[in-house]
């Protein structure tokens, strides 16, 4: 049963209420938003949960890039709002999501990330195929109780978009693939699908999920919090904002005219498209960068509601590149990654002040995506 958020505004402390009352009015009335939001947005240990609930569980969620499983085989584990996951290559190549917990008595199955022929419970050794069936149960011949067909491991709802694996967890959101179809008019010159995954690293910053989704998406803070990394490239003033549809938000950041053109590139880019970087977020927890020689991504958990648990990688167009090269890209992308960090785990103290209260948003190519998050956020939560 589907409760309205503002049936439990009675038992919430003031500040939780009145980011209630905020969010249904947003969500009622479908205007944008003119304001950032309240503190209790970011700080709420009780609107954290209605997140967990109604906007992780529901909806389709980013775990990662099929580039860190590229082998028949390979796996690797993962969790999402508490529900341990494992993510596996079968023989075949295809690609399953499974409820990382053993049909006996619910110990997990894999940790880490490797290759495996099969995967047993190191508790009791029940063993499973890649594909989630149950192998073998040592010693159960005589459990008359035991039904190999109903011990397999669950099936997560899964799908792979432009090389991204997601899980809806509760089983019920609607195509990904349909929901995104007006984005994809956006990326498709850019062939993520065929760029190589050259890095990939896990990461807690001390910040709420969505400080981090928030800042990836908005080019006003470019000028003032990298100077010498960004700005000199794609500065506040050329940030161009494109309108989304409820699922995705986006923005295009143009080149300036003397910095040197990015390549390799795909000989289906535009002139535009060269000389610009993409940005665009598939809510609530995939924030990504399309260059023209390489792709930039960000995988969000929320870890604690003052932490995020991230997965950034690079992919791109060059052919196994040398590891000079690989290591001046994650350089470089560490470098911007940390002047971020800096900011937004400072910002995490500033919006747990009592005297914080939301100033207004800058225009729509500098902060119209957050109007976008805000949005998805409150119809989310208040439906």
């Amino acid at each position: 049963m589907n409760v309205p958020a503002s049936l439990f505004a009675d038992t919430l402390p003031p500040r939780d209420r009145s980011l209630l009352d905020t969010l249904s009015a947003l969500s009622r009335s479908g205007d944008r938003a003119t304001h950032g939001m309240p503190g209790a947005f970011y700080t709420s240990a009780h609107f954290a949960e209605l997140e967990r609930q109604r906007v992780f569980r529901r909806t389709w969620v980013c775990i990662g890039h099929v580039g860190e499983i590229p082998k028949n085989g390979d796996y690797f584990t993962t969790e999402m709002v508490g529900e341990p996951l494992l993510v596996q290559r079968d023989a075949q190549g295809e690609v399953h999501v499974l409820a990382n917990v053993c049909r006996h008595r619910g110990n997990l199955v894999a940790v880490g990330r490797g290759n495996a022929r099969v995967h047993a419970c190191a508790y009791h050794a029940w063993s499973y195929e890649l594909d989630g069936k149950l192998k073998r149960a040592p010693l159960m011949q005589a459990c008359k109780d035991l039904d190999a067909a109903r011990c397999a491991l669950p099936k997560i709802n899964s799908t792979i978009w432009q090389n991204f694996i997601f899980v809806n967890i509760d089983g019920n959101a609607a195509p990904l693939s349909e929901a995104l179809r007006p984005l994809e008019a956006h990326i498709h010159n850019y062939h993520n699908e065929d760029r190589e995954l050259y890095h990939f690293q896990e990461e807690v910053w001390r910040t709420n999920w969505k400080c981090l989704a928030e800042n990836f998406m908005e080019g006003y803070h470019l000028n003032a919090t990298h100077p010498r990394t960004l700005r000199p490239v794609t500065p506040t003033e050329l940030c161009e904002y494109v309108p989304g549809n409820g699922y995705f938000s986006a923005y295009r950041a143009h080149y300036t005219p003397e910095s040197p053109q990015r390549t390799p590139f795909h000989e289906d880019l535009t002139q535009g498209e060269r000389r610009s970087s993409f940005l665009f977020s598939v809510f609530p927890n995939l924030v990504v960068t399309y260059m023209p020689h390489q792709t930039i991504y960000l995988c969000l958990r929320p870890a604690a509601t003052d932490q995020v648990a991230l997965k950034w990688g690079i992919a791109g167009h060059e052919r196994a590149p040398g590891q000079d090269s690989i290591e001046r890209y994650v350089a470089f992308a560490n470098s911007f990654n940390a002047e971020d960090r800096t900011k937004l785990e400072t910002l995490q103290k500033g919006l747990g002040s009592t005297f914080y209260s939301p100033g207004p948003l800058a225009a729509e190519n500098l902060e119209g995506t957050l109007r976008d998050f805000y949005s998805f956020m409150a119809y989310r939560i208040c439906d």
